[in-house]
This record gives structure tokens, sequence and C-alpha cells, in this order.
């Protein structure tokens, strides 16, 4: 028998606070049994999809020895093919959080007709082949296409082998990373808020820059970071449209492949390891803001 009031713990329920105790910190009780094997599968599975890959790469690339890899990855012509893909990358889905801001909010704020179907147009670019796409847009804006031979006779301006296409690919690849990403946000948002906000006389910008905006800025900035990362890696649908010019077109991917072309892995691997440094970093960094941005938020 337990007096009442009293601090002690009966004998079956010492033994279950002393089980509890003991577990690890990362460990939390769950109805659900197998943490440990679950947790090793997924270290596993990642492993083998993602570390392994990237190991390897850091490994091969380090038979050249620092000033090796030094030399290889400062050459003018890889440099060059940094500026490009970078470059554009972020011009590219800089566009994109901005006009696919504009998309989502036609696409949840009204109704029209047709919206079904704008709303599935968005996801082609996730269905198309990126050959195809690359194909698509080249026939598109060449000097004698639909778009390229006005454009180039109204405006002198040359779109299909110049940094423009490319940066016209990968906005279009691009765009559905920052669509469905602030949609669902945009959607759950309570209208009430902005009720409130109006009938105490705040005028259109400032309920947008005051309660949507804030709210809708952590995964805008998510959907910036897909479209970037997107855009570094793209490969087929940018190589028809580019004109591959070293030094003026040519993006990373390609200079990658025409290394591997020329037996070069080493040389490939060094440039594959700096590009993924270089993404990894820039990733972090945005991130971290979104983190940040969050956490403010949330206050």
């Amino acid at each position: 028998m337990v007096a009442a009031g009293s601090d002690a713990v009966p004998a079956g329920r010492e033994s279950a606070v002393t089980v509890r105790a003991s577990l690890p910190l990362f460990r939390k009780p769950s109805v659900l049994p197998g943490f440990g094997l679950t947790l090793g599968f997924t270290v596993s599975y990642l492993s083998i999809i993602v570390l392994v890959p990237l190991a390897a790469l850091i490994v091969k690339s380090s038979g050249l020895g620092w000033s090796g890899f030094w030399t290889a990855v400062t050459t003018p012509r890889v440099l060059a093919a940094f500026q490009v893909s970078f470059g554009l990358s972020f011009a590219a889905a800089l566009t994109n959080a901005i006009f696919g801001l504009l998309v989502t909010w036609v696409l949840v704020r009204y109704d029209f007709p047709g919206k079904r179907l704008v709303d599935a147009l968005v996801d082609l670019p996730f269905a198309l082949p990126t050959a195809v796409a690359g194909i698509a847009l080249s026939a598109l804006y060449a000097p004698n296409g639909w778009l390229g031979k006005p454009l180039n006779e109204l405006f002198g301006m040359k779109v299909a082998f110049t940094p423009l296409g490319i940066a016209i690919a990968l906005t279009f690849i691009g765009l559905p990373f920052v669509v469905r990403t602030v949609q669902p946000i945009l959607q759950d948002l309570p209208p009430e808020e902005e009720e409130a906000a109006a009938s105490l006389g705040a005028s259109r910008l400032q309920i947008f820059g005051g309660i949507i905006l804030p709210a809708i800025l952590p995964a805008l900035v998510t959907g910036f970071a897909l479209s970037f990362a997107r855009g570094i890696g793209e490969y087929g649908s940018v190589i028809f449209i580019a004109g591959n010019m070293p030094g003026l077109t040519e993006i990373l991917p390609l200079l990658i492949v025409i290394k591997l072309e020329q037996y070069d892995y080493a040389g490939a691997a060094a440039v594959g390891t700096a590009m993924l440094a270089v993404s990894f970093v820039m990733l972090l960094i945005l991130n971290l803001l979104q983190q940040w941005m969050r956490s403010r938020h949330a206050r």
C-alpha cells in the first residue's frame, strides 16, 4: 500500500520509469515498434543512393592532388561554364519566383474558364522529357522559328544559341517547383485575417505585404531553391538551344560530358566535385534563410 500524497512509486511503474529514463535522448517512445530497424534501413538506403556516389566522386577527384584539382577547376573554360550555369540558373529561379507567385495567385484566388487546364499545364515540364523540351524550344526560338523570327526582325533579338535562350529553357523547367510549393500554403491561409485587416482600413498592398507575404515567403524561398538546384544540373533541355559555344553558352553538365568523352575522368570528377561544393553551400544558405524566416513568422 502506498499512502495518499506519498512520493513513492509502485513497483510496476518504477520499472517502466527506469526503462524510459534509460532510453537515448534521440529516441522517443512510440506506439509503432521497429525504430532501430527503420532507422537502419533509412541510413543504409541514403548511403547507397546518395552518400556512396558522392564519396566516389570526391575520391576520384582527390587523385589529382590539391594543385591538380585547383588547376582543373580554374581554367578559363571551366570558370566560364560555372558563370553560365550558376548565373543563368539564379536568374531563371528569380524569374520563376516572381512570375510563379503570380501564376499561383491567379490559380488560388480566381475562378475562370479553363482553370483546370491551366493548372494541369503547370506540371507539363515535369512530364515532358527534357530532350523534347529542348528541341521544342530550339524550333520555337530559332532564327526562322515562330517566335525567333519576329523577335529577330522586329527587335533584333536573337534567342536561340545565346545565354538568353538558356535562361528561357531553365525558366521553363523550373516554374512548377515554385507554383507547387507556394500553392498549398496560399490555399490554407485563413481569409479572416485579411478581412480583419481590410475592416481596419488596410490597403490591398498593406494586406499583401503584412499578412500574405510573410506567410508564404518560406515556401517561396523553397521553390526558388528547388528551381535553382534543378537549373544547375539541367542538361537535356539546354544543350539544343544553347549552341554549346565554349566561354559563351557552354554549361557545366555539358563540359563534364565532354571531359568524359575525352577520357579525362579525373578532370570530370574535379569539375563535378566543385559543382557539388558550390551548390551545397548555396542551398545551405537558402535553407538557413528559410528557417530564419519561419522562426520569425512563428513569433
